[in-house]
């Protein structure tokens, strides 16, 4: 197969890391280069309040930040969670993959081992983000001082969180058609201390082969970890789906589960993406070494129609053969609403 022009795809928060992206892949270097530095453009950027400074915090105002980063090639994975006070979680996930033997580590370990690495430290909680809290707070009769008494959250959690859930991921494919895929976000706004979504989840969150493609998610995270969305969505481009019918075929999937805002985009070893979304208005960005700016495309959009069935009696030998096929070979995987 001929070597493909370097590409970049990216949730449409994306849009403004792209460049620093580019000039990585443009210079000859290589896709992990390429997205950890996306990803540390919009954690610096105060302006998005769903990932690193600036991201809006749990229920107690804590800003907890999560990332992950894959090498196609290698299969070498790092994460972080949960993680509190520094600026760089990408950053810090791609040191868990190249420097220890592990692929995850979480909250005062996760901070332990950036404070160890030198890894920047910054106040995530800006001004601006404060304000969007304690209003939210105040809105369901709490104070920053009253939530901080409470013994139990919950109650207060299930009051402040809406279909507030940002993210941003980065894919790309390099020259030497290597595979990369960063994710990085401040998880679900006003959440319950601790809550981990699917960007740090390997596999759920993002995931990549470099002989099949690659895949990341963002919207409501519980879904794509109960769907293990990413590998199962590189799994169908593996199978020969091509990459439209499996952005659709993971927003069915999610669809199944509950309605709730959900997002995948995929990209091919060839360099062609698709992105699909159950929400009206949604886009995604791409960009390549030969263009001058990147592109917003809107996402296709799959509509949720029908409901999974309430789980009953042990399945029948019919229904068992039927849910066995290989992936991308059942009924409703490629077969997503149009």
């Amino acid at each position: 197969m001929p070597r493909v022009t370097g590409v970049i795809v990216a949730s449409g928060n994306g849009a403004s890391a792209l460049p620093a992206g580019m000039r990585v892949l443009a210079r000859g270097g290589s896709a992990l280069d390429a997205v950890e530095a996306c990803a540390k453009v919009i954690e610096a950027d105060i302006t998005d309040t769903s990932v690193g400074r600036g991201g809006k915090p749990n229920v107690l105002g804590e800003v907890e930040l999560d990332a992950s980063i894959v090498d196609g090639t290698t299969h070498r994975s790092g994460a972080v969670a949960a993680l509190k006070g520094y600026l760089h979680p990408i950053s810090v996930a791609r040191a868990v993959m190249e420097r220890t033997p592990h692929v995850f580590i979480v909250g005062d370990g996760a901070a332990r081992f950036a404070r160890e690495i030198g890894a920047e430290t910054t106040e995530n909680l800006t001004p601006s983000t404060r304000k969007l809290w304690v209003e939210r707070l105040r809105s369901v009769g709490e104070t920053p001082a009253s939530v901080r008494r409470r013994s139990k959250l919950l109650p207060i959690v299930r009051k402040t969180v809406r279909e507030e859930r940002g993210t941003v991921n980065f894919l790309a494919i390099d020259g030497h058609g290597d595979l990369a895929s960063a994710v990085t976000t401040s998880g679900w706004a006003y959440k319950y201390p601790g809550r981990v979504g699917d960007s740090p989840v390997v596999g759920a969150g993002n995931y990549c082969d470099s002989r099949y493609g690659a895949a990341a998610c963002t919207g409501y995270g519980e879904l794509a970890i109960r769907n293990v969305t990413a590998k199962t969505a590189v799994d169908r481009l593996a199978s020969g789906m091509p990459p439209d019918m499996v952005a659709r075929a993971a927003i069915a999937d999610a669809n199944e589960l509950e309605d709730a805002a959900f997002n995948i985009v995929v990209l091919s070893p060839k360099g062609v993406h698709a992105s699909a979304t159950n929400r009206e208005g949604r886009r995604y960005v791409w960009m390549t070494t030969r263009m001058e700016e990147p592109v917003l495309v809107a996402r296709m959009l799959v509509k949720r129609t029908t409901r999974r069935p309430q789980r009953g009696p042990p399945l029948s030998r019919a229904s068992e053969r039927s849910r066995s096929r290989p992936p991308g070979s059942a009924s409703g995987s490629g077969r997503a609403p149009r």
